[in-house]
């Protein structure tokens, strides 16, 4: 035994210093240390030359002592903004590869950069750029000598934007950023309700009673169950060991007991001081019940095993407004773990939300292990430096050369999926997977190209093509949205038909074995580029063949087509984003898309995200479901959780939508969402007059929407820290619009009765987050890393006052020029500052805080007027 621990030191020893050779020589061997080289990015300006565009630059600064080179290397970079291609000031050339790679190269003119210089790199790119996560990243040197390594330049930075002109997108722009006075005058009207008075049970149930009195558990309780509610008992024993502890049971008792009487969601529950009582017509309102009596339980309990827990004594009679309640997770764009999973199905069951869109593959990655396609995960589901990119995917959203230690590269083995499908299922969350096509669908397309050169080579050609998703004759010349040239399935080959049959039986298969229900599968739809298909023989034969595909439009319905027959036969139906039910014709010459009467009668299910106010298309939701879709309101202007909460160059996310805080999905109303539209997707005001003409949801039309959902993207989304940042607060939004039933406020016809009701409401829900709902998260599972409101703050006449969007959370303070700590200085009222800088910050109950808020204080009028005189 020792010899073998000795020889195994010697072998790792070796290792080690064959590790350590080997980098030396490859640092020795290139032109140029990059670790020398300091890099930084900036606006310059917003709305350049007068144009919906704006200028940015790179500033790079040999540190080293040796020239940087003036030939023979290249430098990768990602941008969510398309660049304008071509020869820069400096004798750098830059252009665009795919996706949002782009590359610079030195021109025959370039010198190099000397010892202690500098270089400039001005560019031009579309639209404009706010905040920090708009600037480029994943920064990486290639040398013409090594030319399939990539060197990440760990040296750089983002130099915020100060300047109105780097901040101002376009003339007109209502604000160059959130001020700590907008921020005051938004949290205005928000009242501090007294704790005692808040309701303990969220999101806000049908019926709830406060009857006075306590339960006392001081220790496990005696949990008896009729047999058919017995895996809902087992899940509550799991739950009371969390708090407190395994220990002999105490006298309490908690009774499941089934009533047939009730829908299968519904619940009741009573907890009296002798004991609780939770009935339900099935496991599922049983496990809603419990969730209920686990949100009358105090936030701190959640931090630790207690001795003992009080259980305020309520009656409640509950059930969800909605029956599809739903949250997608984007792990394609970046990949997040099982544990990510686990916890966010952990937050979806505690506040009732019952299905979990899976977006496990798109043009950056494919994330679901595939074992009779191996290819898709072994070339789909990396992301690196390479010199042709034929066996794996090109860097995107920053994820750099490398594979490895970056969100760019992963995916969920068979096993890990089952995993997740079961603890799912146990927490009654179904999980709808979804396989993007045709469009979005590089990861895939990439996948099957390598297989079928590997194929190919060993002199398997019918094997080759069997799975391929390209013609490989297609000239068509498109672009994405997000500027890729070869991400779409071709929907005029059989092999793509054979493609998506195996993966949705692997998948079915996955689902019989957790144990798991799969009614559905998502098959994507949504931005197929124009241009697409027109050049590929496959296409022009099928359109040849097929007299019902006339034209390049006629491939989107006979696709659909094909997709439902496929889903249909293995006894599944279609879901899709919102382009799947549309039909592209013309009115009075122009393009226009209307519902398509194709497949109304196929319980198609469609997720409706276009409803961006001031966009054109605030209707479309209802425009599909008075048609007859199913419909899943799902828009951007309410539930896109990766829209930054603020403008505000340090808030992370994109704002193509507009800006979504927690109160976005808050003030919703699912029925007549124009009533309660307040900003149109720049920020502006709006008023009824700009739904005008707009299709209103009619009783029909109510019939077919099936519910809510709010949806993460993760293009900007590389951590579990920033996942969880992005959706929290804004998730608890989301849940009580689709659990609590049809508020007053949302009906009240009185446009001044509704909005005092709205205020109140409003009121009531930001008490229930401040001082229950995020300390609880503070906590539960470990705690969350939810985003903390920056204080509010305004100055007037030598006096400073702050307030917070959520009351019951601290607010600390400074006055001279330190940042706010944990012990600084607790705000409970307006402050004498004159003449000095008043920061603050908002802090958890675990000591984490906000971004700090800075406000200069005037001087006092009277002490002006005093040293004038």
């Amino acid at each position: 035994m020792i010899r073998h621990n000795y020889l195994g030191k010697l072998v790792a020893t070796g290792v080690l210093l064959f590790s350590t050779i080997a980098a030396l020589q490859a640092q020795q061997s290139a032109p140029y240390d990059a670790a020398r080289l300091k890099s930084s990015w900036e606006v310059v300006e917003n709305h350049y030359k007068g144009k919906d565009n704006f200028l940015s630059a790179f500033t790079f600064i040999n540190t080293g002592n040796k020239p940087f080179p003036a030939k023979e290397w290249q430098l990768y970079f990602n941008f969510v903004r398309m660049v304008t291609p071509g020869e820069l000031p400096g004798n750098v050339r830059v252009e665009h590869i795919n996706g949002d790679l782009y590359r610079f190269t030195p021109t025959a003119n370039f010198a190099g950069i000397a010892p202690g210089d500098s270089l400039k790199l001005a560019m031009v790119g579309d639209a404009w750029a706010v905040n920090f996560t708009d600037a480029p990243a994943g920064l990486y040197l290639v040398w013409d000598q090594q030319p399939e390594k990539g060197i990440a330049i760990k040296d750089y930075v983002i130099r915020p934007s100060i300047a109105a002109k780097q901040l101002m997108r376009y003339p007109g722009d209502r604000t160059a950023v959130v001020t700590p006075t907008d921020i005051f005058k938004q949290n205005a009207d928000i009242k501090n309700i007294p704790a005692a008075q808040l309701p303990l049970i969220f999101p806000t149930p049908a019926s709830y009673t406060a009857t006075g009195g306590n339960l006392l558990l001081d220790a496990p309780p005696v949990i008896n169950a009729d047999p058919q509610l017995e895996s809902s008992a087992a899940f509550l024993r799991n739950e009371m060991v969390t708090l407190l502890g395994k220990r002999n049971t105490g006298k309490a008792t908690i009774t499941l007991k089934q009533d047939a009487t009730l829908a299968a969601n519904a619940y009741t529950l009573e907890v009296t001081p002798q004991g609780i009582a939770i009935g339900a017509g099935s496991n599922e309102g049983a496990f809603y019940g419990i969730q209920s009596l686990k949100s009358l339980i105090s936030p701190a309990a959640w931090s630790g095993v207690q001795k003992s827990i009080g259980i305020p004594a309520v009656q409640v009679k509950d059930y969800p407004r909605f029956g599809y309640r739903a949250f997608m997770i984007d792990v394609a764009r970046n990949f997040h773990n099982k544990r990510d999973m686990l916890r966010i199905l952990d937050l979806m069951a505690l506040y009732k939300l019952n299905v979990l869109h899976f977006h496990f593959s798109d043009d950056e990655g494919w994330r679901l292990e595939i074992p009779s396609l191996p290819e898709l995960t072994q070339v789909g589901g990396k992301r690196g430096h390479s010199t042709d990119w034929k066996n794996i995917l090109p860097p995107s959203y920053g994820s750099g050369p490398d594979t490895t230690n970056t969100a760019g590269s992963g995916y969920f083995t068979r096993n890990d999926f089952i995993e997740i499908l079961r603890y799912a299922t146990e927490r009654h969350i179904s999980v709808l997977p979804e396989i993007e096509s045709p469009g979005h669908a590089r990861a895939a397309v990439k996948a099957m190209e390598s297989r079928y050169y590997r194929l190919k080579a060993q002199g398997k050609e019918k094997e080759a093509t069997a799975f391929l998703l390209t013609d490989l004759q297609d000239k068509s010349d498109y672009h994405s949205v997000q500027y890729w040239n070869d991400n779409v399935m071709n929907v005029a080959l059989p092999s793509t038909y054979h493609f998506l049959d195996k993966v949705v039986d692997e998948i079915q298969a996955m689902y019989k074995e957790a144990g798991a229900p799969l009614h559905a599968v998502h098959m994507g739809g949504d931005e197929v580029p124009g241009g697409v298909f027109e050049k590929s023989p496959a296409c022009i034969a099928l359109m040849k063949q097929d007299s019902s595909v006339k034209n390049v439009n006629d491939l989107w319905y006979y696709y659909y087509r094909k997709v439902n027959s496929l889903l249909k036969t293995r006894g599944l139906e279609v879901a899709g984003w919102e382009e799947a039910g549309m039909r592209k014709t013309t009115l009075d010459g122009e393009s226009q898309s209307i519902p398509n009467p194709d497949f109304v009668n196929d319980n198609f299910q469609l997720n409706v995200w276009n409803n961006v106010i001031g966009g054109g298309q605030e209707d479309l939701s209802y425009r599909l479901a008075n048609a007859g879709y199913k419909v899943i309101l799902s828009g951007v202007s309410n539930f896109y959780f990766d829209m930054a909460y603020m403008k505000s160059f340090d808030e992370p996310g994109f704002y193509w939508g507009g800006f979504v805080d927690v109160d976005k999905p808050f003030y919703f109303i699912p029925f007549d969402y124009y009533k309660n539209s307040k900003v149109d997707g720049r920020g502006n005001p709006v008023t009824p007059a700009l739904f005008t003409g707009k299709d209103r949801l009619t009783g029909f039309g109510v019939s077919n929407i099936r519910g809510i959902q709010g949806l993460l993207w993760s293009e900007t989304v590389t951590s579990s820290d920033r996942m969880e940042y992005m959706m929290l607060p804004k998730l608890l939004g989301l849940a009580e619009r689709a659990w609590a039933q049809d508020p007053a406020w949302a009906t009240e016809k009185d446009s001044a009765k509704a909005d005092a009701l709205y205020a109140q409401a409003w009121s009531v829900f930001s008490n229930v987050l401040g001082k229950r709902e995020m300390p609880r998260l503070d906590h539960y599972d470990g705690g969350f890393n939810w985003r903390i409101p920056s204080a509010g703050a305004m100055a007037e006449d030598g006096v400073v006052s702050a307030n917070v969007q959520m009351p019951g959370l601290i607010i600390r303070y400074t006055t001279n020029g330190d940042e706010p700590t944990i012990k600084s200085e607790v705000y409970t009222g307006p402050i004498k500052a004159g003449g000095k800088i008043a920061k603050f910050r908002v802090f958890n109950t675990r000591g984490r805080s906000s971004k700090t808020t800075t406000i200069k204080v005037p001087q006092p009028a009277a002490q002006l007027k005093n040293k004038k005189g």
